[in-house]
């Protein structure tokens, strides 16, 4: 029982095997997945997919790269999927000081509006975080996003800013880097922070975990991860598995 919290299967790497992967992630013991839209495309293959498979849930939102793209009819049209059933979570949304297609102003621009309207929609929030984390961290204290909570996706900080998100209401999630030799704060947060606030996700078709470093990774390969955590707590991977997905299902309201 394994549930990838951040999947990006409406990606076009999927479009020639889909069903495979998909398989393949069920048979591996994946019984829950959260695909991510974060663009008109991709938010509306995400929706696409939650119509098709029982156990794909969505979150949709904004990416700051593409911050710049998005209008008042998108934040309007964001809004109304939120009331979907299978709609969980909003996101990802955050800031990204990697790539410059979006200026910073309004990259946080669009970040506060959507935490506001996650707190009028009551739905948590997913956190895209590169090279921006005093700024990300900032922003979420300001606009009160511990009402609504939500995930520090593919965590890549040190244990004690892990720590101060958790205290805002936020869940840490791990991927495919806490699997890479040289990959000391994953490793580091992984043995520091409580098993209760973790989750795990493989951010596919990118970041896939040792030994598929370099290739597209898949939802299957989210065990991977879980393996890696028991590891470095020294726990089963079984508690891994069934704690993160308890931990999901509470995040995102899924009660089945």
């Amino acid at each position: 029982m394994l549930f990838d919290t951040h999947a990006h299967l409406n990606d076009q790497q999927y479009d020639e095997d889909l069903k495979d992967v998909i398989s393949r992630a069920l048979d591996g013991g994946v019984s829950t997945m959260v695909v991510v839209g974060f663009d008109r495309p991709t938010i509306k293959r995400a929706m696409e997919l939650t119509d098709r498979y029982d156990f794909i849930y969505a979150c949709v939102g904004w990416h700051p790269v593409d911050a710049i793209d998005m209008t008042e009819e998108d934040l309007i049209w964001i809004e109304k999927l939120a009331s979907h059933p299978k709609v969980v979570a909003l996101g990802e949304m955050g800031l990204d000081y990697y790539w410059d297609k979006s200026p910073k102003e309004i990259q946080k621009e669009v970040f506060r509006k959507q935490i506001r309207l996650a707190k009028k929609v009551k739905l948590p929030i997913v956190i895209h975080n590169r090279d921006a984390t005093a700024d990300v961290v900032e922003i979420l204290k300001e606009e009160g996003a511990k009402e609504v909570g939500g995930v520090m996706h593919c965590f890549s900080g040190s244990p004690e800013i892990a720590k101060e998100c958790i205290n805002m209401n936020f869940y840490i999630s791990l991927g495919g880097p806490v699997t890479f030799k040289n990959a000391k704060r994953p490793k580091e947060v992984a043995e520091e922070i409580p098993l209760e606030k973790l989750l795990i996700e493989t951010d596919c078709p990118y970041l896939a975990p040792h030994p598929y470093r370099g290739k597209r990774n898949e939802p299957s390969y989210v065990k991977l991860v879980a393996e890696q955590i028991a590891e470095i707590k020294g726990i089963s991977v079984e508690k891994v598995a069934e704690t993160t997905t308890n931990n999901a299902k509470r995040l995102f309201g899924i009660m089945s």
